[in-house]
């Protein structure tokens, strides 16, 4: 009786190969790609601060703030939604968090939100759009409320200018009860 040593032994992989994905940027090193990415920072930045009058500067006049609670919804205008904001809309929520006294401006939560995994869903001549995970967390009140979500941005350009023309905001726990936040995500 003979054994064999571990160089005597061959071993088999019936596994099919893997799917060749060439690491690198691809489209993450577009220069309109990276212009995009520092807005949806910048956005992110300026409602940690609360700057919440500057945050609505940076959306077009035609924009929308959509969290559907459907997170798999891609008709806002016929599905439940617990934000649809056009212009009008996002107005009146910043006026109610900055003036006036609203349950949602009094001792409105701090926030810090990180924003990542930015993938180029489509990139045209004038505009990005782009999908992220934003992590959120709020304390208010001596209590953490930690919200993710899916994100996607629309970006237009226009020579210089960068505005976001759509955001849609997919939480995780969207088909759940969500807290009020007191927020904007």
């Amino acid at each position: 009786m003979t054994t064999e040593t571990d160089a005597d032994v061959t071993a088999i992989d019936n596994r099919p190969s893997p799917a060749t994905y060439e690491l690198g940027l691809g489209k993450l090193s577009q220069p309109l790609v990276g212009r995009a990415i520092e807005l949806i920072w910048r956005e992110g930045q300026l409602l940690d601060d609360k700057k919440y009058e500057e945050w609505q500067t940076l959306y077009t006049e035609d924009a929308k703030y959509i969290i559907p609670v459907d997170p798999d919804s891609e008709d806002f205008e016929s599905s439940l939604n617990m934000v649809y904001d056009d212009a009008r809309m996002r107005h009146m929520r910043v006026t109610r968090l900055v003036q006036g006294y609203s349950m949602s401006a009094v001792a409105a939560a701090r926030t810090s939100r990180t924003i990542s995994r930015f993938t180029v869903e489509e990139l045209a001549e004038d505009s990005v759009t782009l999908r992220s995970a934003q992590v959120l967390v709020g304390f208010k009140r001596d209590k953490f409320q930690v919200l993710g979500a899916d994100v996607t941005h629309r970006i237009r350009f226009a020579g210089d200018d960068a505005r976001i023309e759509l955001k849609v905001i997919r939480l995780v726990n969207s088909d759940s009860a969500v807290n009020a936040s007191g927020f904007l995500l």
